[in-house]
């Protein structure tokens, strides 16, 4: 019998499952410690790197479907760690911000954060690392 699908050794989409799990795995338990999700993570982070922004984009940046993003944004205000506003330009568009109890939760967690990325820099050598996130990106871009 001829062996359509490849192994799942080589299987793209189980490699890149079996890769986010051991990157989030250090992230996830820092995460559970703070009594955030990774997507609330990823969203805070995207508002304070970026700053206040319409959730279209914020679910664009931090890789969220829309109807996910209005839960997890309810969540986070519910915490106080994003205010919503309406935007000036169009009141039925909100413009979201990280509070300071928000930014407080990025800095309080940045070693941690930064730690994770360099463990996995030092396994795969910077060059790799950096090759990694190039290819990674391409893929991304593919479809853009």
């Amino acid at each position: 019998m001829t062996r359509e699908l490849p192994l799942t050794s080589r299987s793209l989409p189980i490699a890149l499952l079996r890769a986010r799990e051991s990157v989030m795995g250090p992230i996830r338990t820092m995460l559970s410690d703070v009594g955030i999700t990774e997507q609330q993570w990823r969203v805070l982070r995207v508002l304070e790197e970026e700053g206040p922004q319409d959730p279209t984009r914020i679910a664009e940046r931090a890789c969220l479907l829309l109807p996910s993003l209005t839960r997890i944004l309810q969540k986070l205000d519910e915490k106080g760690l994003i205010d919503r506003r309406p935007d000036p330009d169009d009141r039925r568009k909100q413009i979201i911000k990280i509070t300071d109890p928000g930014q407080k939760i990025i800095h309080d967690n940045l070693t941690a954060s930064i730690q994770a990325a360099e463990r996995i820099r030092a396994h795969l050598g910077p060059d790799q690392y950096e090759a990694l996130l190039d290819l990674l990106n391409e893929l991304h871009d593919m479809d853009t």
